[in-house]
C-alpha cells in the first residue's frame, strides 16, 4: 500500500485545543503511525500509509468533535482514540462522551471516559447491588460517589452513607494521634475529596451535619438497617468475607449499594481471604447483581499510570504461569 495525503478541516478556535500543547498529541500520531501532519490555516493533511493516513484522520475527527462539544482534549483521549481506533472501535468516545451524570461545583461536567466506566455506569443504572472491579485509576470510586450525588440532588434516595474499611498498609489505628474520629478521617480522605469536588463543601458539611452524610468506618454499619440510601463501600478488597457479609445483609427498601475495589492492593493480613474474592464466587449469578471489570485501559489518570498498572499486570501474569508450571512439575515429580 503506497503513500497517500488526506486532508481535514478543523475550525481555527479548536486548533490549539485538538493539537494540545506544544502539539503534544499530533507528535503523538505522528509517532505512533508514522504519517506526517501539517497544519495549514485549519486544513490539516496528513500524509503517509494508507491505512496509517486514513486512521489518523478518522481520530482527528472524532478529536475535533469532542472539542466541539466543550470538552478539554487530554492525553488520555488521544490515547484511548488511538486504541480503540487500533481494535476497529470507531467513534466510540463521540458515544460515550454523550452521557454527563452530573456537574462539579466548578461547572465541569462528569463523564465516563472509557467504554470500561460507560458500563460501569450503566450498570450501576440497570441494578441495585453493583460491584467495580479494576486497579488504580479507573474512575471506580469517583463515579460512583458523581452517580450517588446525582441521586440524591433528584430526591431518588434520603441519604449518603460512604465506608472503608479502617485497613491501609499495615498501618493499625490505635497508632494514630487523636480520638476515634481523627483516626479514621485520613481512611476516609478520598470519600471527602470527591465529595468536596462534586458536591462543594458548604453543602456537603450542611448536608453532613444534618446527617444525610455520612461517612463511615465500615464497622459502624453493623447492627443496622439501611433504607432509601446510597451507599458506597469503597477499598472492598480489604475486607473480610465476615465483614462483606454483614455489609451487604445491612441493605434495605430503596437502596442501592456500589462496591469498589482493587484484587492487587490488598492490606489484609497474610493468610487472610478477602471479602471481594468471596464474594465475587457467591454472589455472581444472582439477578439485580453485577460485577463491572475494568482494566488498563479505563484508566484516566496520568497516562504513566496506565503503563504502570499494564507493566504490573504483564509481571502478575508471568508470575501466576510460573508458579503454575512450578506445581504441575512437582505433582508429576510426586506421582
Amino acid at each position: 500500500m503506497g503513500d497517500i495525503s488526506l486532508e481535514i478541516q478543523v475550525p481555527a478556535a479548536h486548533i490549539q485545543n485538538v493539537f494540545g500543547q506544544f502539539d503534544r498529541n499530533i507528535k503523538k500520531l505522528e509517532r505512533q503511525f508514522k504519517v506526517s501532519i501539517i497544519d495549514r490555516d485549519g486544513s490539516i493533511r496528513v500524509s503517509g500509509k494508507e491505512d496509517a493516513a486514513k486512521r489518523v484522520i478518522s481520530i482527528l475527527r472524532e478529536l475535533t468533535q469532542l472539542s466541539v462539544r466543550g470538552n478539554t482534549i487530554e492525553e488520555q483521549n488521544v490515547d484511548y482514540a488511538i486504541t480503540m481506533n487500533m481494535e476497529e472501535n470507531d467513534e466510540v468516545l463521540l458515544e460515550i462522551d454523550k452521557d454527563c451524570i452530573c456537574h462539579t461545583v466548578a461547572g465541569k461536567p462528569v463523564k465516563p471516559k472509557t467504554l470500561g466506566q460507560k458500563q460501569y455506569i450503566d450498570a450501576i443504572r440497570n441494578n441495585m447491588i453493583v460491584f467495580g472491579l479494576g486497579p488504580a485509576g479507573t474512575g471506580k470510586t469517583y463515579l460512583a460517589m458523581a452517580m450517588a450525588i446525582t441521586a440524591f440532588k433528584n430526591q431518588e434516595v434520603e441519604r449518603i452513607i460512604l465506608t472503608r474499611p479502617a485497613i491501609e498498609a499495615g498501618e493499625k489505628l490505635g497508632f494514630l494521634p487523636g480520638d476515634l474520629q481523627s483516626k479514621v478521617d485520613p481512611y476516609l480522605r478520598p470519600l471527602y475529596d470527591a465529595l468536596y469536588q462534586i458536591m462543594g463543601a458548604e453543602t456537603f458539611l450542611k448536608n453532613m451535619e444534618k446527617g444525610l452524610i455520612e461517612v463511615a468506618p465500615l464497622a459502624y454499619m453493623r447492627g443496622r438497617t439501611l433504607d432509601n440510601a446510597y451507599i458506597i463501600l469503597d477499598e472492598a478488597q480489604n475486607t473480610t468475607p465476615a465483614q462483606m457479609k454483614m455489609f451487604l445483609t445491612r441493605i434495605g427498601f430503596g437502596s442501592k449499594v456500589i462496591i469498589t475495589g482493587d484484587a492487587s492492593q490488598k492490606d489484609l493480613a497474610s493468610g487472610v481471604q478477602s471479602g471481594l474474592d468471596i464474594a465475587g464466587k457467591v454472589l455472581k449469578n444472582i439477578e439485580g447483581i453485577a460485577f463491572c471489570n475494568m482494566t488498563s485501559k479505563d484508566v484516566v489518570r496520568h497516562p504513566l499510570v496506565q503503563k504502570i498498572v499494564k507493566a504490573y499486570e504483564n509481571y502478575e501474569a508471568k508470575e501466576n504461569s510460573a508458579s503454575k508450571r512450578k506445581n504441575r512439575k512437582a505433582n508429576y515429580e510426586r506421582k
